[in-house]
């Protein structure tokens, strides 16, 4: 039975809430949020909507609930727990954070470096996120040169006799035999901990005035040292463009087209750009819609909040965004859309790489789609299929046999999933039996989730 849309939003009250659009399955494919329900849910039911991906959305809309909030940013919070909960197919879904590398520094006696990734479970404190691994291992392997913090794992670090080869190569101080003092290691933590949060000029006075310290204890050989992290420091922050202030910042840029946006976003860290990301959507709502429901999404795992976003293309909601990220924060958290100087360059870069990117995202998505239809054409299939899997089977020797399982959709490999199968109670070497059993395992599943082509 066709949904009803005129009887329906004849029942839908005029306040803030949020909605889950259903399909025939009962499967929840949209969750959105709106300042007032009926003026926002009309918006789908027009006649002439101008992007396919909206149409496909209500093409398969069977049923829609709603939650009735008393305020917006009540609306904003169960829309992003709603869309964590359902991960519906139709919404901005982002990787959580546990994508993003961290900088960690433990709570041990002697705190160790390492680069982190995941849940945060152990004691210490967490840097980032940084945008990649590359940003993380240049980081460490700057502060390594400059300070010498141990990077090895605690067991390593208790069951050392002797020196390790960091240490021969001028990479670490040797605190596991004692080779340096609790306070000197302590005064190096410190200025590690100052230079990871970008704090390098203030970095390079500490330096600077214990280098002039040594100097006046006639102490001219550590007095060298010092003075070759000072410039080692200095060379490094020359080459990034610094604000005064040290400014922290998420600097984001959106551009659209046919439907399809980019998200360019450069992390500012101590007025040095230290990497970026991009992000794309296919859009259903209008992009202010959608760019607040990006940050919803962008901010709402845990993620560190600069003081400071600056944008190109305001969100809508921008008031209960605002609130929100100071509930979130503990602080104001200044949105800023017209800026000068610095920031104006660092929102043209970030645009800029939103064009590009999004043009290279449309021709890479252009040959893919080329190659579905070619595909279909091959196989005689009256639709373009939406999921196709491949299975293949490995072992050694004929023992310990695996089968991998491979998922693509329209946009390319879908590789969270993913998935391996182990093989047991077969015959050593037989491909088939081990085939067989993995298909078995595979189809005992929900229907709703079987491939188009297997």
């Amino acid at each position: 039975m066709a949904f009803d849309a005129r009887e329906f939003l004849k029942t839908v009250p005029e306040c803030p809430g949020v909605y889950r659009m259903l399909n025939a399955s009962g499967e929840v494919i949209y969750v959105g949020k709106a300042n007032d329900l009926k003026k926002r849910l009309s918006s789908y039911f027009r006649k002439h909507l101008p992007s396919a991906k909206t149409r496909a959305l209500v093409e398969e809309i069977a049923s829609i609930e709603l939650t009735t909030t008393d305020t917006e940013i009540e609306a904003l919070l169960l829309e992003q727990n709603q869309i964590k909960a359902y991960r519906p197919k139709y919404n901005i879904l982002l990787r959580d954070d546990k994508s993003y590398p961290y900088i960690f520094l433990s709570s041990h006696a002697w705190p160790r470096l390492a680069k982190y990734r995941g849940a945060k479970r152990e004691s210490g404190e967490y840097f980032g996120p940084f945008p990649s691994g590359a940003a993380v291992k240049e980081t460490l392997a700057l502060a390594q040169k400059l300070f010498k913090v141990r990077q090895c794992e605690d067991t390593v670090f208790a069951n050392r006799t002797r020196p390790c080869l960091e240490y021969q190569i001028g990479r670490c101080k040797a605190p596991c035999v004692g080779m340096v003092s609790a306070e000197e290691y302590a005064r190096d933590v410190e200025l590690t901990r100052d230079l990871i949060r970008g704090a390098g000029q203030e970095v390079i006075n500490k330096l600077v005035a214990q280098m002039e310290a040594l100097s006046a204890k006639l102490e001219y050989e550590k007095a060298a040292v010092v003075r070759d992290q000072i410039k080692a420091l200095r060379h490094v922050t020359s080459e990034q463009a610094i604000e005064e202030g040290h400014a922290d910042a998420d600097v984001m840029a959106c551009v659209e087209r046919d439907g399809m946006a980019a998200i360019h976003v450069l992390f500012v860290r101590g007025g040095r750009v230290i990497g970026s990301r991009n992000h794309f959507i296919d859009l259903i709502e209008p992009m202010d819609v959608a760019l607040t429901q990006f940050l919803g999404q962008f901010y709402g795992e845990g993620r560190q909040i600069p003081d400071q976003i600056l944008i190109n293309h305001l969100p809508s909601d921008l008031e209960a965004i605002t609130r929100w990220l100071f509930q979130l924060a503990g602080r104001h958290v200044a949105i800023r859309h017209s800026v000068r100087g610095i920031r104006k360059k660092w929102v043209s870069l970030a645009e800029n790489n939103a064009k590009a990117s999004l043009e290279r995202h449309r021709q890479s998505r252009h040959v893919m789609e080329s190659r579905w239809v070619q595909l279909t054409e091959w196989l005689g299939l009256s639709r373009l299929p939406k999921r196709i899997e491949c299975m293949d089977v490995s072992h050694s020797h004929g023992e310990e046999a695996r089968v991998s399982l491979v998922v693509f959709g329209q946009d390319g490999p879908d590789k969270k999933q993913y998935r391996e199968y182990r093989v047991t109670g077969i015959t050593a070497g037989d491909d088939y039996a081990a085939i067989r059993q993995a298909i078995e395992r595979r189809f005992s599943g929900d229907p709703n989730f079987f491939p188009d082509v297997f």
